[in-house]
């Protein structure tokens, strides 16, 4: 029998965003949770009976989202996750990054419309320096987002979520299924964004 071949999270290098790159540094991804359950075939609803692969790093659409526990800097501070029974959108974004300027505000809106129907946001800010008010004073310039904002300490988050550019936004259905990833974001975005999310709830 082959021997398991390892592959080192470091060989991933820098994740390349749109103004400048974040690299992961050595720390491992504390706040990322793991377990033994979920995909079929990228883009697809699970079959009847099918397993899905089990949650990793990288998800790609139909695999099982990567758990992740942060605090929300808005708000009450509580502490955000994916939560079981709920269509969620973890969105990864930065206060330098002039699309997510663009699509806070359809956030908001979808987040305003969908809420009571079981759907939840997630703002994941990748900025390099924790500052809350800065973040805060961002949400409210654009659309005056209330959905959970949460900072990725030493990008730990990211390292394993691997967005592609900022913005990045994941949509996970109600089973924890990444079904649809969102990379930078252009005008029309929103009512893509509206028809997963009505597919979904």
């Amino acid at each position: 029998m082959r021997p398991p071949v390892l592959v080192s999270l470091f060989a991933l290098g820098c994740t390349i965003v749109a103004c400048t790159p974040v690299c992961p540094d050595a720390r491992s991804a504390a706040a990322v949770d793991t377990d033994d359950d979920a995909p079929p075939t990228a883009g697809t609803r699970p079959k009847a009976g099918k397993k899905i692969a089990p949650e990793a790093c990288d998800p790609k659409p139909g695999h099982k989202a990567p758990k992740l526990a942060l605090t929300q800097v808005n708000g009450d501070h509580a502490r955000v996750k994916i939560a079981p029974g709920k269509v969620t959108i973890v969105d990864f974004w930065a206060t330098w990054c002039p699309p997510c300027e663009q699509s806070f505000p359809h956030y908001q809106a979808l987040y305003v419309k969908y809420k009571d129907k079981g759907l939840d946001i997630v703002a994941v800010a990748v900025d390099d320096d924790r500052d809350d008010a800065a973040l805060i004073a961002f949400a409210k310039r654009h659309g005056r987002a209330k959905f959970p904002i949460a900072w990725d300490d030493g990008h730990a988050v990211a390292q394993c979520w691997s967005p592609k550019t900022m913005p990045t936004a994941f949509v996970i259905d109600r089973e924890g299924v990444v079904r649809h990833v969102h990379v930078k974001w252009e005008p029309g975005d929103e009512r893509t964004l509206e028809r997963e999310i009505k597919a979904l709830l």
